[in-house]
């Protein structure tokens, strides 16, 4: 299973930018996908949610309003929308998976991570 997120950037504060994580290797059925980012000297934390088949969704209140996920059943992708984009949102951005049929609330066990992806945020 590999995870390869993209999309990141250099944006100035209250521009838009969309990321995207493109899953191959496995069917997604009953999985929870989830963004995550970590600023430097932070620990990482939970930014959004989705489950797979119904794509109920989980955000974090520092995004909410802001931020929307989505994804693309066919193309195996969950892409992250981020609007008004802050200086706080600057970043490192992982995308990841969880078997979760209760999800979209992520549990964190036996997730699997993508690699990073930077987003930098100009103010």
């Amino acid at each position: 299973v590999q995870l390869q997120a993209s999309g990141g950037g250099l944006v100035q504060a209250g521009d838009s930018l969309r990321l995207s994580c493109k899953v191959s290797g496995r069917s997604l059925g009953r999985y929870v996908m989830g963004w995550f980012r970590q600023a430097p000297g932070k620990e990482r934390e939970f930014v959004v949610s989705i489950t797979w088949n119904e794509g109920r969704t989980t955000y974090a209140d520092s995004v909410k309003g802001r931020f929307t996920i989505s994804r693309d059943i066919a193309k195996n992708t969950v892409d992250l929308q981020m609007n008004s984009v802050k200086f706080e949102d600057t970043a490192v951005y992982y995308c990841a998976t969880e078997w979760n049929p209760k999800g979209p609330v992520w549990t964190g066990e036996n997730a699997l991570w993508g690699q990073g992806t930077q987003v930098t945020v100009s103010s």
